[in-house]
Formats: structure tokens, C-alpha cells, sequence
């Protein structure tokens, strides 16, 4: 009987073993990649672009990658291979390239010109998902040249990191149960902030200078009504004319920047103005001489250094 039993328990042990069994995930081959960025230009901030040169090298072990073909910049709205060689006799595959890329990116512009950007660079391998390989980081040395200018711009920090793209298609492929394909993703993140002093007088003086010519107006006679007002009229369409000039350099947004706050602070003081030369005007019709001088020098002082105020108030908040 204890035969039997031994017997039995060595068929059951046999069927079990000759049952199909789910397949072990496969464990995905690691790729190394590093960079090296020599030079970043020709930074078209209407356009949403800029150009980068950078060296590139991949370490990998199996032939079938092949990044000299399969390498993807997704967010470059093209990019050329300068320079590639790959050596092989270590065993594993060592490519290095030089590329250029012209870089598509989205600006944030609601604190121009005292803004700070972040240039996303990412490489995927066109062909293998995360199933078959994923990227590494050679950390070792620094990653950009310290010497190298970027005009009007200063390097505030660099990053390098690895993550999973996710595409909600299946690319064509059957053998997926839904719809949803995922790639390694190498990525650099380089923030960068303007140097804006210069740029920002450059770019303001004429409003400035707009608001002080209507601002000269009540230092004019309230009887003088031709020149008051045709000071602050010209004074209003040079404003509005400066702000077309800078829009024109600046990316479509439906934001509310610093440029429309500034802009729609200089026209709201210049109505301020008029509407107070009008009222100067109205008491010296009523032979009120001494009221309407009183009354332009306590609106011209307090106008102006609420105006000053407010503009320092905008202009710290947006240096953060």
C-alpha cells in the first residue's frame, strides 16, 4: 500500500511537471550612455528653438541596437550626425558620435525678460522598448564645456536623468494586448537664466519715456489745452506702439506676462493724465486758477510715485 502511495505521488509529481508554464519576464539589457555639451546657439525665442552640439557615447552588448541607425531625439526638430565611430573589440559596442541638434522647445515668457528656461534634451533608441533595454548614466566628469558662453544667458544648473516614455499606440505591433508602448528615455535638463539688465532697458526705456512726456503735461498751463493733450495722446500711442515692437520678438501665449503688466500699467497712468488735465481744464473755466495749479502739483507727485511704486512691485516679484 505504501508503494502505491509513493507510486501515485511520483505520476502526480510528473504531470505537474509536464504542464505549461507562463514564461519569466525577460530582464532587459542596460545600456550606458554619457554626453558632452560643447556649444548652445542660435537661440530663436520667437520660433521656440535652439541649436546644440553635443558628443555622445553609448556602450551597449548587443548588435541589433545599432544607435548609429536607431537613435531618436524626440523633441529636435532635426538633427545631424557630425561625427560617429564604434569599436568592438572589448566585446560590447562602443559608439561615439557628435551631433547637432536643432532643439523644439516651449518658453515660459511671464516673467520676460527676467526669465528662466529649462532646455530638455532626450534620446530613445527608435526600435526597442523598455521589454529589451534600458538606459544607464556614465556620471563620471562634467557633462558641458564651463567655457563655453551662452549669449545673454547664464547656466544655473544641469541634470541628467533616465525615465520611461510612454506612447499610447502600439506602433502597428499585434502582439501587444493594448494599445500602449513603452521606451527608456535618457534625459538632460539644463536650466538657464537670463541676463536681463541691459536687455530690459532696452527694451522699456521708450515707455518710460512715454509716460514722462504725458507726465511733463502738468507742468503746462491747465489753459494751454492743445499742448497738454497733445502731449499725452502722443505720449499714449508711442506706449501702445513699443509694446507691438516687443510683442513682435516674444512667442504667442496666452498668459498675462510682465510685459502686458507693465504696458497696461503705462496706459491706464497716461488716461490717468488726461483724465486729470481735463478736470485742471474744468477749473480754470471756472476762473479757479489757484485750484488747478494746486490740484496738477499734488496729482502729478502722487501719480508719479504710485506709478514708480507699482513698477518696482511687478519688476521684484518677477526676479523672483
Amino acid at each position: 500500500m505504501k508503494k502505491l502511495h509513493i507510486l501515485g505521488l511520483t505520476v502526480l509529481l510528473l504531470l505537474v511537471s509536464l504542464l505549461p508554464t507562463h514564461a519569466e519576464k525577460p530582464i532587459p539589457d542596460t545600456v550606458t550612455m554619457g554626453m558632452y555639451i560643447t556649444s548652445i546657439h542660435d537661440i530663436d525665442f520667437r520660433q521656440n528653438e535652439y541649436t546644440v552640439n553635443l558628443w555622445l557615447w553609448i556602450n551597449y552588448k548587443k548588435r541589433e541596437f545599432d544607435f548609429q541607425q536607431n537613435l531618436e531625439v524626440p523633441q529636435a526638430k532635426s538633427f545631424t550626425k557630425l561625427y560617429a565611430t564604434i569599436d568592438s573589440s572589448s566585446g560590447t559596442y562602443n559608439l561615439m558620435m557628435k551631433l547637432q541638434c536643432i532643439m523644439k522647445d516651449s518658453w515660459r515668457i511671464t516673467n520676460f525678460p527676467f526669465d528662466r528656461q529649462r532646455l530638455r534634451i532626450s534620446f530613445e533608441n527608435s526600435q526597442f522598448d523598455t521589454r529589451s533595454m534600458v538606459f544607464a548614466i556614465d556620471t563620471a566628469g562634467k557633462h558641458f564645456d564651463p567655457h563655453f558662453t551662452l549669449r545673454g544667458w547664464n547656466i544655473d544648473s544641469f541634470a541628467l536623468t533616465t525615465g520611461t516614455k510612454v506612447y499610447e499606440t502600439s506602433f502597428g505591433d499585434t502582439s501587444l494586448d493594448k494599445p500602449r508602448t513603452e521606451y527608456s528615455s535618457y534625459r538632460s535638463t539644463i536650466g538657464i537664466r537670463r541676463d536681463a539688465s541691459e536687455l530690459f532697458w532696452k527694451m522699456f526705456l521708450g515707455m518710460y519715456v512715454s509716460f514722462l512726456i504725458s507726465y511733463i503735461c502738468f507742468y503746462i498751463h491747465a489753459d494751454n489745452i492743445d499742448s497738454r493733450f497733445g502731449l499725452s495722446v502722443g505720449a499714449l500711442f508711442a506706449a501702445i506702439g513699443n509694446k507691438y515692437i516687443i510683442d513682435s520678438s516674444l512667442p504667442e501665449t496666452t498668459t498675462f506676462t510682465l510685459v502686458d503688466a507693465l504696458h497696461g500699467l503705462t496706459l491706464f497712468f497716461i488716461l490717468l493724465v488726461i483724465t486729470a488735465s481735463a478736470y485742471s481744464l474744468k477749473l480754470v473755466k471756472e476762473n479757479k486758477f489757484r485750484e488747478s495749479m494746486r490740484f496738477d502739483m499734488i496729482t502729478a507727485q502722487f501719480l508719479l510715485a504710485l506709478y514708480i511704486l507699482i513698477n518696482v512691485i511687478l519688476i521684484t516679484r518677477a526676479r523672483g
